[in-house]
């Protein structure tokens, strides 16, 4: 299998457009169910995403095994039978995250994100070793995730472009507005950029103000309809829509996001489970959300009404 999709044409789709990172199904045993994954793609290709990234941080990718995460890529591919674009996470070492890289190629995905290396920080010359040699490992279109201990700057990233044309995306996951304007500046247009914030939604106004219209939404994972819908309000600058969601879902979800380190997912397969939409309980080292904290998100979710 082939994904269908040059460097060139996964750069323009993940440029706008709603992006998405379905979660990853365990059954009661903590194992990877694949027929409620298959079941989980079909339904959310259908809510108006422009492409899903498959196994990544809402997908627990730190927490499959390599069989696992073959599985679940298998299934993503399949089940979307080519309705949108399927972009494979991959990461820790380098020779590591290039095995993930080539497994995923051969399974037919459209593109790579590379998300930052296992544990250990790194220099400015080691990250442009570590993210050519991914680059160089396929003929897929390779996206960067900007977090943690992977944040090459604009000069770092200006020399990776140059000698790797199937670099094509920068999803921004650290917030820094001076990082972001030196990116843009400096590559003029050679990179799709995206919000990949944790609850993007918070700064999507603000990425949009420099440029960068496009973001991964966790919240599409429950509520695809409501997600998609202040999506297309950020968008057209429809104020009163935008302020209606931030005040009554987006804010208080956030504090109950923020209690806990890890949360950024379980809240979403709380809110999955609550929509009977159900990916299982979160794997250790994440915890769930307490039985409070499920009702105070149901009740939340109960105001954005129907969503299929």
């Amino acid at each position: 299998m082939m994904g269908s999709m040059s460097p060139d044409e996964l750069k323009e789709t993940v440029s706008r457009g709603l992006l998405a990172f379905p979660l990853t199904d365990f059954n009661a045993s903590n194992e990877f169910d694949p027929r409620a994954h298959a079941a989980r793609i079909e339904w959310l290709s259908g809510q108006g995403a422009a492409a899903f990234f498959s196994a990544g941080g809402a997908g627990e990718f730190f927490s499959l095994s390599k069989a696992e995460y073959l599985e679940v890529i298998h299934t993503a591919v399949t089940a979307s039978a080519s309705a949108l674009p399927i972009i494979a996470s991959a990461g820790y070492g380098t020779r590591l995250a290039i095995e993930y890289v080539q497994e995923a190629e051969r399974l037919g995905v459209d593109g790579i994100l590379l998300l930052p290396p296992y544990l250990t920080e790194a220099t400015q010359e080691g990250l442009r070793d570590h993210i050519t040699a991914v680059c160089r490992s396929t003929r897929l279109g390779v996206i960067v995730y900007n977090r943690a201990n992977c944040q090459p700057n604009a000069e770092t990233l200006d020399r990776i472009a140059e000698t790797c044309p199937n670099f094509v995306g920068f999803k921004d996951g650290v917030g820094n507005m001076e990082t972001l304007l030196s990116v843009r500046s400096r590559l003029n247009g050679r990179l799709a950029m995206i919000n990949g914030m944790p609850t993007a939604e918070v700064y999507a106004r603000s990425y949009r103000t420099i440029g960068i219209p496009a973001y991964s939404s966790a919240v599409f994972n429950f509520a695809p309809r409501s997600a998609t819908a202040f999506y297309g309000a950020v968008l057209g600058d429809d104020l009163e829509t935008y302020d209606a969601f931030v005040t009554n879902f987006l804010l208080p979800y956030l504090k109950i996001r923020g209690r806990q380190p890890g949360y950024a997912v379980s809240i979403v397969k709380a809110g999955a489970e609550i929509v009977g939409r159900s990916a299982g309980k979160v794997r250790p080292p994440l915890s769930d959300l307490t039985p409070q904290e499920y009702e105070e998100l149901s009740s939340l979710i109960a105001r954005l009404g129907p969503q299929e």
